[in-house]
């Protein structure tokens, strides 16, 4: 989790008419009545017309922004988030929670995982995670490492190396299970071997060796006949990598988007400089525009920003300037937000409570991300 710095680690009224007298005026006021109703039928008539006429654009407007087979939305962007498990260990409840903070349905749901094998994070898919799903995205991101917590909670873990996994050492145990499970799961989920993978380097191995692990992962879940998985290939966008990074790009053919880890980190990890949204993810994303790919559809695969104790608004507004440059950075068709602190003081990253929560939930109600779910 990397600033563009460098610094690591979503009455119809109506009225009654007065009585009249019978006769020639009540004949009239009875014909009067009749037309009335004549029109208020025409009008229920025309009304239904219209209302069906809507219902069929509406279909058609979903039809026209149909995802892609890589998940692509052509109309908008998915509006995604990290979220941690709660303290009694569902990630169901703790998205929910979230949902009604920032009153609306997440589009996407991302979820680490190791390679520990065990139930609680190194198992693909949780109970947890298929209950989500059947109403949005997933996003798995698969590391090569063991955690040592549960839930990578302080961050300390034991690398597994790609080199072995490219070598087909956790194939049986670890991978070829993975890869049924979601085959099974039968709908599509995006998935990010190793996320921020220029800042393994070198503890997990070389690019060559990064390559050579990403692209086993892919061809053994392609020889397990695993249809439904969207590729992502992730990198901090940290600029000082920018040769690592294109180093460590496994090529078109593997790759079905790019994502990129940008963050505000301002008074967090002695970050000096406010960066507002766009400062924050622009540079990164041309650079990878113009040296990666300018054609495979990208991902902010985290983003947030830190607060400014001294000018607390500044979180808000950070947030609600995301649907106006959101459609400027055309490539990118997802926002997921990391809502998580990180270690180190100020460096509370989350859209709990305050201004960063007011922010986030405008800039969630906007248009651009109300995109249609598929259903597979």
């Amino acid at each position: 989790m990397t600033d563009t710095e460098g610094m690591r680690r979503r009455t119809l009224r109506r009225r009654t008419p007065g009585r009249r007298a019978p006769g020639a005026g009540g004949t009239a006021y009875l014909a009067l009545v009749l037309a009335a109703v004549g029109a208020l039928l025409a009008g229920i008539g025309v009304w239904h017309s219209r209302d069906g006429t809507a219902d069929a654009d509406q279909d058609a407007a979903n039809r026209a922004c149909a995802p892609t087979a890589s998940l692509e939305p052509p109309c908008g962007a998915w509006w995604g988030a990290y979220i941690p498990y709660a303290r009694d260990g569902s990630l169901k409840d703790a998205v929910y929670d979230f949902e009604k903070k920032i009153g609306r349905k997440l589009d996407l749901v991302h979820n680490y995982h190791d390679m520990s094998n065990t139930e609680r994070d190194g198992v693909l898919l949780t109970p947890d995670e298929r209950e989500l799903g059947r109403d949005r995205l997933l996003m798995l991101a698969w590391e090569s490492t063991v955690w040592t917590e549960p839930h990578h909670e302080n961050w300390t873990e034991t690398q597994l190396g790609w080199r072995a996994v490219a070598d087909g050492t956790f194939d049986e145990e670890i991978i070829d299970p993975g890869a049924r499970r979601i085959k099974a799961y039968g709908k599509r989920v995006f998935l990010s071997f190793d996320q921020e993978t220029d800042f393994r380097t070198p503890d997990a191995g070389t690019p060559e060796e990064f390559i050579a692990a990403y692209r086993h992962l892919h061809d053994r879940f392609e020889r397990l006949g695993v249809d439904n998985v969207v590729w992502v290939w992730t990198v901090s966008g940290y600029l000082g990598n920018a040769a690592l990074m294109k180093a460590l790009y496994p090529g078109d053919e593997y790759v079905d988007w790019i994502g990129m880890d940008q963050y505000n980190y301002f008074g967090c990890h002695d970050s000096e400089n406010w960066l507002d949204f766009e400062r924050s993810q622009r540079p990164s994303y041309e650079w990878l525009r113009a040296n990666v790919s300018d054609t495979k559809p990208m991902m902010l695969a985290e983003f947030s920003t830190a607060p400014d104790p001294a000018l607390p608004d500044r979180q808000r507004d950070w947030y609600r300037e995301i649907p106006a440059v959101a459609p400027t950075l055309p490539g990118v068709r997802a926002l997921v937000h990391w809502n998580r602190p990180v270690p180190g003081e100020g460096c509370d990253l989350t859209v709990n409570e305050g201004p960063a929560l007011e922010g986030y939930r405008e800039a969630g109600r906007a248009p651009y991300f109300r995109q249609p779910i598929p259903a597979r």
